[in-house]
């Protein structure tokens, strides 16, 4: 990362969704399986994961049944059968990363906007959100059913800071995922690797400014502390 970068001010804070800000990605690996079966396919679950996580639902199901040209609607309807699966099981044991509600609260304390950057379509967003009860809620979301391509282009963290009215460079993004910090660089923003799934190792990149396996951690670190954060 050039000390230009990584000099500017913070002036907000942007979130993947899955694996980042909730302990989701077991669940979805689990209806992914269902789902699978399901339809007759043969999936190499681990496999999957590794291509797809970050893309969008469409991309997702046309890569798992190997149909690139699927007609979009057609693949919508896939999507929505397999996530409401998804909803269906974490609903009930629905569990956020530990310690992220009391870093939102420290975050928006401190001023500082916040945008949502998830693959995930509108319904999944809305049922996060439900759960999460954030107080008050994003300034922007920018999600995976809106046309945007999938992670690790860096269309989804880049609609999101342009709807806050944030430019790149005064952004860090959170993700627990190769394609999400791939894209967040892709982006010209810094990153902060959430180690839920991946190891450090995994999500290391010149942009990156920290990685935790929690939020807990980060606030051991003094994380919010260290930024250079806007005042005006």
């Amino acid at each position: 990362m050039t000390a230009t970068l990584r000099m500017q001010p913070v002036k907000a804070l942007i979130f993947d969704m899955d694996g980042t800000i909730v302990d989701s990605m077991p669940h979805h690996t689990v209806t992914w399986l269902d789902f699978a079966k399901k339809h007759g396919l043969s999936l190499d679950v681990d496999d999957m994961m590794r291509r797809t996580t970050g893309r969008t639902g469409v991309e997702c199901v046309r890569l798992l049944m190997d149909e690139p040209d699927m007609p979009e609607a057609l693949a919508w309807e896939l999507v929505h059968e397999k996530e409401q699966l998804y909803r269906d099981l974490f609903g009930p044991i629905f569990k956020e990363v530990t310690g992220f509600g009391a870093f939102y609260k420290a975050v928006r304390a401190r001023g500082l906007k916040v945008g949502l950057g998830t693959a995930g379509d509108i319904h999944n967003v809305e049922f996060v959100l439900n759960h999460l009860h954030l107080v008050p809620p994003p300034d922007a979301i920018a999600r995976g059913d809106e046309g945007l391509t999938g992670k690790p282009t860096p269309a989804i963290f880049l609609a999101a800071a342009q709807r806050i009215g944030m430019a790149p460079e005064h952004c860090i993004v959170f993700e627990d995922a190769p394609f999400g910090i791939e894209a967040a660089r892709r982006a010209g923003m810094r990153a902060v690797a959430i180690c839920t799934g991946h190891s450090a190792e995994e999500l290391a990149g010149p942009h990156v400014v920290a990685s935790a396996r929690d939020y807990n951690e980060l606030f051991e670190s003094n994380f919010l502390e260290s930024l250079h954060v806007a005042t005006a």
